[in-house]
């Protein structure tokens, strides 16, 4: 795709590859299309057969999906790696001494780097936090953060996902798949290891537990198996070793938090929640939730179970918050950000919205609390009719929406029905924070499989490829 930057090749006329791609191609060229068409059939059965898939909300085709697979590896080199890793590593520390900072002192604010308003009427906002002292001062356990590559190859951080951010099982099998369906790839390239994430998983979780506790009780909480991301709930509890549960598996009782067992009741100190805010605990947020676990707060506040990740996370992963994480580095950190943000328009602010209302149609326009792809305007991809009602919605409420340059996401070569073609791709490297912050080499490449898309959530038709970091 020309104007794009390609992950694979560096000239427009595909001849020039790329040095760390330079050995996957030369082994790329001596396969068949119908081995390779062949392996992509097996990988399709195997994960249908392990039920890898995702629920669709109000998808008339069915409750499961399968997420497309896709065998062409993206590759990034062990120097851009470096640079990922320092950079995710710098802005979630900043993040998780932000989200501690409005709970508490509220020094960003009162510094007027930050509008008052902006946190505090945010929907993602707890007051019931405030003041609420967490396990080593971290909110954002789990950290999934969006990267794009843009421009002449520049990264950039489309978005934060704090609050129960998903796709961590998708690479995991991804790499299982490929290492199954082509084992001479991992002996002719020295790729990192992704295989020990559950293990990082439980120690940084066992890390966080109270005060105390010398052999922590860790669980998964899932809103149930019609959750859209049931299958990953169960897939982390099943390689942590620990038990996945409902709300109703759990109790509490003299502030402790307990797990019937068939033995009795046992002493929860961890629990990695999947579970909204709002379905926490019917005590205190909504009380016809029958997700939640009546008391949990107040067992939180008193210090005696960790929750990962924290409530109120979500004030720090709203889009309207995004503009500010830059600052938040300088601030918190007194150093310059390694990876930036994507230039973005705030619709609240008059001068920005009337630039953001004359340039839709050259736009991407997000909901500040939308996710998944949903409640965004793509505005070189839109009808003239799109634009015209995203305007008014826009105009009606402008503090609900953010607006952005349309990237050229960068392209990777892709097998698709017409052959290996480039599709647009992100990144989501998954940032573990407890006593130390540490991230396995890699992440979730997402890719949008339809000619010219630059959407690649697995609810609007993406599709994942495996990551590969090279170690030399």
């Amino acid at each position: 795709m020309p104007g794009f930057y390609d992950e694979m090749y560096a000239d427009e006329r595909q001849t020039e590859v790329r040095a760390h791609y330079r050995r996957y191609t030369d082994w790329l060229a001596q396969q068949k299309p119908e081995r390779l068409a062949r392996k992509r059939a097996e990988a399709d059965l195997s994960f249908r057969r392990v039920g890898i898939t995702f629920a669709v909300y109000g998808d008339d085709a069915g409750t499961e999906r399968l997420i497309p697979f896709d065998q062409i590896p993206r590759i990034i080199p062990a120097r851009e790696w470096a640079t990922l890793q320092r950079g995710l590593a710098q802005r979630v520390q900043a993040l998780n001494m932000f989200i501690h900072d409005i709970y508490h002192d509220q020094h960003i604010v009162k510094a007027g780097l930050i509008p008052a308003e902006q946190i505090y009427r945010n929907a993602q906002y707890r007051p019931e936090m405030q003041g609420i002292h967490v396990a080593e001062n971290i909110y954002a356990h789990i950290a999934g953060v969006d990267i794009v590559r843009a421009g002449e190859g520049e990264f950039y951080v489309l978005e934060d996902n704090l609050r129960v951010p998903s796709g961590v099982s998708y690479m995991l099998e991804d790499r299982k798949m490929m290492m199954r369906l082509f084992p001479e790839l991992f002996s002719q390239n020295q790729i990192a290891p992704v295989d020990h994430y559950p293990d990082m998983l439980l120690d940084h979780l066992r890390s966080v537990a109270p005060q105390g506790t010398d052999d922590p009780t860790v669980v998964v909480m899932t809103p149930g198996m019609f959750n859209s991301a049931y299958f990953e709930h169960a897939f982390l509890a099943q390689q942590m070793g620990v038990e996945l549960v409902e709300g109703k598996d759990l109790f509490v009782n003299d502030n402790t938090v307990y797990m019937r067992t068939t033995r009795g009741p046992k002493r929860v100190d961890v629990i990695y929640r999947r579970v909204d805010d709002d379905f926490l605990d019917p005590l205190a947020f909504r009380p016809d939730s029958s997700l939640g676990v009546p008391g949990l707060l107040a067992v939180y506040r008193s210090g005696r179970v960790t929750l990962a990740n924290a409530i109120g996370t979500g004030v720090a992963d709203d889009k309207s918050i995004y503009p500010y994480v830059g600052d938040m580095v300088r601030f918190y950190l007194d150093q310059d950000p390694v990876l930036n943000n994507v230039p973005t328009y705030q619709c609240r602010k008059t001068d920005e919205l009337s630039y953001v209302l004359a340039n839709l149609d050259k736009l991407v326009v997000k909901e500040v609390h939308g996710a998944g792809g949903y409640g965004m305007l793509v505005g070189p991809a839109a009808s003239k009719d799109e634009i015209e009602q995203f305007r008014l919605r826009v105009r009606a409420n402008p503090s609900a929406y953010i607006a952005q340059p349309t990237l050229a996401l960068s392209t990777c070569p892709t097998f698709v029905e017409q052959g290996i073609a480039p599709r647009h791709i992100d990144l989501r490297p998954f940032v573990l924070s407890g006593k130390t912050t540490s991230m396995v080499p890699g992440g979730l490449t997402r890719v949008a499989l339809k000619e010219g898309s630059l959407v690649v959530n697995s609810s609007q038709g993406g599709g994942t490829k495996d990551t590969w970091v090279l170690e030399n």
